[in-house]
């Protein structure tokens, strides 16, 4: 399996590099002059942030591998990644408040110190110190994935008062840059764990002093700045949950939300315990699994040119999705198991997350209402959590214990909702004011069609 993870990376980079050529002449070209407070702005930024991206994505292919190298078994693994997933949930509705009264240029700081707390809490063996530690990456991957984009944005505006189409040119930029280094990330951990003999820590040192690099940039070069208003918190909430329940379409759009992602973080807990058996390159495998998610975002992006609506494409996703789901189910099972076709199959699902993340962007921007989106994308992400740790936590029952096929199945069962719920929405007619900002709506789909989530 080592021979051929290498061959099919050097396969998928080249089918990567002429999607992604494609898919960027289809772009729209938005003039920005030759304007050089922008353009330094601009690469002050991607220097602090990409360097950040990049000590995040460090720590993606060993995790599981670091786990069970310090011998604990499949189901206490299972609770250490439940704990990371609560900890994502219970802060990710903080972090934003957080960052605009507090001060967004702090927030960054304290990502920088908390995270590298965090990679150094793995350095012990002690199983509680690790839970320790996934609680407190939990808290700085919330902070990382709000405060950075929400600092540019009030410094882009207020600051330097730069024209507000420009923002989508440096999220552009730096969703091309990030899909780059998470694939140089998967390789870098490669070389350090595997080929140097560093073992499955290694990752987690060398992050640090990307993050101590970070946190000395920001707190030396940044300016402080806060939200203009003050955000009443339970009045947020409570509007957000009232959306959800008053509007079919909203419902709809977060059932296929937490379905579909529910399954993404089950995939993200199994591949490795799977596809180790057969020794594979992690950091290798890692890098074709975000070559696959660059491709889909690239067929997303060539698609959507083309005029086809984002929740087609979703329901395609979903097909697709669910054949490589099932491919799992037979390919696991202890009787007739084959890696190398549950390593096709995690490869084909990892290209349906690609082209996931966009299109559900596109849905959750025509769907719902810019005043509560925060509220309503964060209730979304209480049943994602719920369903994912529960399903994870089925590996502590007798029936389940050591037959991840089983969990697969569970899986099949999850995407076959999802696909109901697209269905159903699908036959819902749109409201006046998703009419009203189709044009608008498919402008900016474009402009986030390449955003790259960090789902390791």
């Amino acid at each position: 399996m080592m021979i051929l993870a290498y061959i099919t990376f050097g396969a998928l980079s080249f089918l990567c590099l002429i999607f992604q050529f494609w898919a960027h002449r289809t772009r729209r070209n938005v003039t920005v002059g030759n304007n050089p407070q922008f353009i330094k702005f601009q690469r002050g930024y991607f220097v602090v942030y990409l360097t950040a991206m990049f000590a995040d994505w460090l720590q993606g292919p060993y995790l599981y591998k670091l786990y069970s190298y310090y011998g604990f078994d499949e189901q206490q693994i299972a609770v250490l990644y439940v704990f990371g997933f609560a900890s994502s949930v219970i802060f990710g509705a903080w972090t934003p408040i957080a960052a605009d009264q507090f001060g967004r240029k702090k927030l960054c700081v304290f990502f920088t110190i908390t995270y590298s707390v965090s990679c150094l809490l793995k350095l012990s063996t002690s199983y509680g110190i690790l839970l320790i530690g996934r609680l407190v990456g939990g808290l700085a991957t919330s902070v990382l994935f709000t405060a950075f984009e929400a600092w540019y944005i009030h410094e882009h505006l207020e600051t330097h008062d730069f024209p507000k189409e420009w923002i989508p040119i440096t999220f552009q930029r730096a969703s091309m840059w990030n899909g780059v280094l998470a694939v140089m990330a998967g390789v870098t951990t490669n070389i350090f764990s595997e080929w140097i003999g560093l073992g499955p820590v290694a990752p987690y040192l060398m992050a640090v002093p990307f993050l101590i690099f970070v946190g000395v940039i920001i707190s030396t070069h940044w300016n402080e700045n806060y939200s203009m208003h003050r955000v009443k918190f339970r009045k947020l909430c409570y509007d957000g949950f009232r959306d959800i329940i008053t509007s079919k379409r909203i419902f709809l759009v977060g059932a296929i939300e937490a379905l579909f992602e529910s399954v993404v973080y089950i995939v993200i807990f199994l591949w490795t315990p799977i596809l180790e058996q057969g020794k594979p390159s992690l950091g290798i495998v890692f890098s074709c699994f975000m070559v696959c998610i660059l491709i889909g975002q690239a067929i997303f992006q060539i698609l959507t040119s083309k005029g086809i609506p984002a929740i087609k494409i979703l329901f395609f996703v979903n097909l697709l999705a669910l054949a490589s789901i099932l491919t799992c189910v037979y390919s696991t099972h202890p009787r007739t198991r084959h890696l190398n076709a549950s390593l096709v199959a995690f490869l084909i699902f990892q290209f349906c997350v690609g082209m996931y993340f966009p299109a559900m962007s596109g849905l959750r921007m025509r769907v719902i209402p810019d005043t509560h989106r925060y509220s309503i994308m964060n209730w979304f992400r209480v049943p994602l959590n719920l369903i994912s740790c529960a399903v994870l936590m089925l590996l502590h029952e007798d029936v389940f214990l050591h037959g991840n096929h089983l969990i697969f199945v569970v899986c099949v069962g999850l995407l076959v909702l999802q696909l109901l719920a697209t269905l159903k929405f699908l036959k819902t007619p749109l409201t006046q004011e998703e009419t009203d900002e189709e044009l608008e709506g498919a402008a900016r789909l474009l402009m986030e069609a390449d955003h790259i989530h960090n789902i390791f």
